[in-house]
């Protein structure tokens, strides 16, 4: 179903469509940014419960600097420095989280209005056109990100060609709070993700040192399930560089293939979660930037009150040979698969 939404500051019309299926599982999502603004999925009871922190008016969203349900791209995370090159070329960027580009600067796939088109009641699909040199990134861009609500769950999809070498590596930054987006505190989320291994970061920039970090006795060691709260003030040193989980997890199995990443669940709702993806990692961050401010529907957000995942290339890999690279070449498509599976106890 689509609906209009609101008119950017700029006079720029933008619609919101919903997908549902007859299990319950409801998603709203706006042209601004490609965003998710609702995640309904049944409790235990079969009540439905939002699960994902949004606003109610456009202007929110352009105003939302924590890209809240957002698209981010053309690169996910951090760019130390906000200088990269490629085949020989030193590009720059802006740079607008400490020394670095973090998500591309303030106007990356976020901050713009994308085409949204309605495929069938269970299938959005939503399409832009990046300018070469848009932010920083040589090649004419062509993106695509569709959602897509199955029986149990709701697929994204992200796609890109381009016609010069250049980044791709986007995903969709929403944050969950399984008990309900206005529940306050994630902290009594249980979580289990499937990674032996965690990329540390260098300093409060929240740069990898290009190695993996085995999280054998760790506050990073969520192989078994625990309460999202459980070790997050730990006197970790990599915690208290960015106050709490903000980190890059490399996820076991092999690359490209779709394979379990997280669970996530609630003994509030009996909500369950399971995400897998083909990425590489997954960055996990815990809201520890959220500050205080209006929600939708009345509410309020804070600090740790929704988590994000983000499925993706390892922060600064177009920078460190450790990794790998998030280069698209001509030839070349961008895939990239997330798959959220819901069910509730």
């Amino acid at each position: 179903m689509k609906a209009f939404f609101g008119k950017t500051k700029d006079g720029t019309d933008v619609n919101c469509f919903t997908i549902s299926n007859n299990k319950g599982i409801t998603a709203s999502f706006i042209e601004y940014g490609a965003a998710i603004t609702k995640l309904i999925v049944p409790d235990r009871n079969g009540i439905p419960v939002d699960i994902t922190l949004g606003y109610d008016t456009l202007a929110e969203y352009e105003n939302n600097n924590i890209y809240l349900g957002a698209i981010v791209g053309r690169n996910a995370n951090r760019i130390a420095g906000g200088t990269y090159t490629l085949e020989g070329i030193e590009y720059s960027l802006p740079i607008n989280d400490n020394d670095n580009n973090l998500h591309s600067g303030p106007k990356g796939f976020d901050k713009i209005v994308w085409t949204g088109e309605e495929i069938d009641e269970s299938t959005v699909r939503f399409t832009y056109f990046s300018p070469d040199m848009e932010g920083g990134f040589p090649g004419n861009m062509n993106a695509a990100v569709t959602y897509q609500i199955g029986d149990d769950n709701l697929k994204m999809t992200f796609e890109a060609t381009t016609d010069k070498t250049t980044i791709a590596n986007f995903v969709n930054h929403a944050y969950y709070n399984l008990d309900g987006h206005d529940s306050g505190s994630i902290e009594r989320n249980m979580v289990q993700l499937f990674a032996s291994n965690i990329n540390p970061v260098i300093d409060n920039q929240a740069i990898p040192t290009g190695k993996n970090m085995d999280v054998t006795g760790t506050a990073f060691d969520f192989r078994i399930p625990k309460l999202l709260g459980r070790d997050i003030d730990n006197e970790d040193e990599q915690l208290g560089f960015v106050g709490g989980y903000d980190h890059n997890f490399v996820m076991d199995g092999t690359p490209d293939e779709l394979r379990p990443f997280a669970i996530f669940s609630s003994e509030k709702t009996g909500i369950i979660m399971k995400v897998s993806s083909n990425q590489q990692g997954m960055q996990f961050y815990s809201g520890n930037f959220i500050t205080k401010h209006p929600g939708k529907g009345g509410t309020e957000y804070d600090f740790r009150y929704g988590f994000a995942f983000e499925p993706q290339y390892a922060p600064n890999s177009i920078n460190d040979p450790n990794f790998a690279s998030p280069i698209l070449k001509p030839d070349e498509k961008y895939l990239s698969e997330t798959v959220l599976t819901f069910s509730a106890v």
